[in-house]
């Protein structure tokens, strides 16, 4: 009901064309099916693009744009990758000795697998492809631990490392896509760039360490349980096999190449599909073909692409322009009400995150940021940061990729995300939002 009341005052109908009438429809429905979970993703994923195609709604090229997506293959070498690291052992091994320091007590494990992904945040760029690295060590950590599935604790672990590789690294500026969309628009239309300590001051504390301190509170206080100990009978060998050493070897490359990516400028789904092509490889024999059909989830890939899509064509239709003049016309903006004007257009990218999914938003509201800054009597980069803080609060798992390939890399229920994001969100709202606005006005901002 909420989200219809906001189209009809975004976008009233005499304002629409048959074609934008047809593509708005088939956004409510996407996103109604995918918040409420009445179908499972994929089933929506296809049903989406069914209907695109049927009604005509967008050009072929555009509905299915998601399948060139360099972030298909990124999730598709992730996978691979994953099946890796769970068929030879090194999942285990590598809990194992993680388990060592976090096993003791469940608090100590959810805190040090959030930590863990967070500083991978520093050295990965991409939070899918620190998802499909983390996941699978997380659920052995969770199995050594004896957190069996369907037990809280269980999902408690597929959440720490769901959440700790997404949310709080959105403070870090080159490790997720809704970061560097914004980076590049804003380059492209005004020629504007941000440095990256600067960046990471003004968003790091409250958006980095308070978030991921608040997402180890919530999943303790929503999926509380006990870390049973490691039976003493069960060790790893003391050498590594063959296969664990050539699977060392291919991810720290990997993970070179992806550290290195401003330099080499090789995509990082380009270097993932590299690594994983050679894992598929016969002579290799590192995923062989049933491993393959087993762990490779078609399913991720269709939601994925949907998601894509769906930003596609509502850009393509012209939903997005349209999005943002109405956030110009609606939005209280004036010179000298500050708070006013922070909030406002925290909330701008927080609701156009509901509509578009996160990546759309800056696509959204860059374009329209001079216009705002003028609106408002603030600078063009003050504007263009609070972005930040509004699509990195995430109300449903639908609006983030990453969240969801995670949790399904988990094996866990999507759905079980809500009992983390609805809290979230409000806490974000009422207290970090005024703390962030203290925080501006002390580093001169605002």
């Amino acid at each position: 009901m909420a989200l219809a009341c906001l189209v009809l005052v975004l976008f009233p109908p005499a304002m629409l064309s048959q074609e934008q009438t047809l593509a708005l429809s088939l956004v409510i429905m996407a996103i109604t099916l995918w918040a409420t979970a009445l179908l499972p993703e994929y089933l929506t994923a296809l049903l989406f693009f069914l209907a695109a195609m049927l009604f005509n709604v967008a050009d072929a090229s555009v509905v299915f744009s998601g399948f060139t997506s360099t972030a298909i293959w990124l999730i598709f070498s992730g996978m691979v990758l994953g099946a890796a690291i769970k068929d030879t052992g090194l999942g285990d091994r590598i809990a194992g000795t993680l388990g060592r320091n976090l096993e003791h007590s469940y608090p100590m494990l959810i805190s040090g697998i959030v930590i863990a992904c967070v500083v991978l945040g520093f050295f990965m760029p991409s939070s899918i492809g620190r998802a499909v690295m983390m996941v699978p060590i997380a659920m052995a950590l969770a199995d050594r631990c004896q957190l069996v599935s369907g037990s809280k604790g269980r999902t408690g672990v597929a959440l720490a490392a769901a959440f700790g590789c997404h949310l709080p690294t959105f403070a870090i500026l080159p490790s997720n896509i809704p970061n560097m969309v914004l980076v590049g628009a804003a380059e492209t239309i005004y020629g504007t760039s941000f440095n990256y300590t600067s960046y990471l001051l003004l968003h790091f504390p409250l958006l980095g360490v308070v978030k991921a301190a608040l997402v180890i509170w919530l999943i303790l206080r929503f999926f509380p349980d006990q870390v049973k100990p490691h039976p003493s009978d069960v060790s790893l060998p003391s050498a590594l096999n063959s296969a664990q050493k050539l699977l060392i070897m291919v991810l720290s490359a990997a993970l070179l190449f992806w550290m290195t990516d401003s330099f080499h400028g090789i995509n990082p789904a380009w270097v993932g599909l590299s690594a994983a092509v050679f894992l598929l490889l016969p002579r290799v024999g590192v995923v062989d073909n049933k491993s393959f059909a087993a762990q490779v989830n078609l399913g991720i890939l269709l939601f994925i692409s949907a998601i894509l899509g769906l930003g596609a064509i509502i850009n393509a239709t012209g939903l997005g322009a349209m999005l943002g003049e109405a956030l110009i016309n609606v939005l209280p903006l004036a010179p000298g009400r500050d708070f006013v004007n922070f909030v406002s257009l925290i909330l701008s990218a927080f609701l156009t995150g509901i509509l578009t999914t996160l990546p759309g938003v800056p696509a959204v509201l860059t374009p329209i940021a001079g216009d705002l800054a003028q609106q408002s009597g603030w600078s063009l980069e003050a504007v263009l940061m609070t972005q930040v803080i509004g699509f990195s609060t995430i109300l449903f798992p639908y609006q983030s990729g990453p969240l969801v390939v995670a949790m399904l890399l988990a094996r866990e229920s999507v759905i079980s995300t809500l009992k983390l994001t609805f809290p979230l969100v409000a806490i974000t709202l009422l207290f970090l939002v005024p703390l962030d606005y203290l925080w501006w006005k002390l580093l001169g901002w605002i």
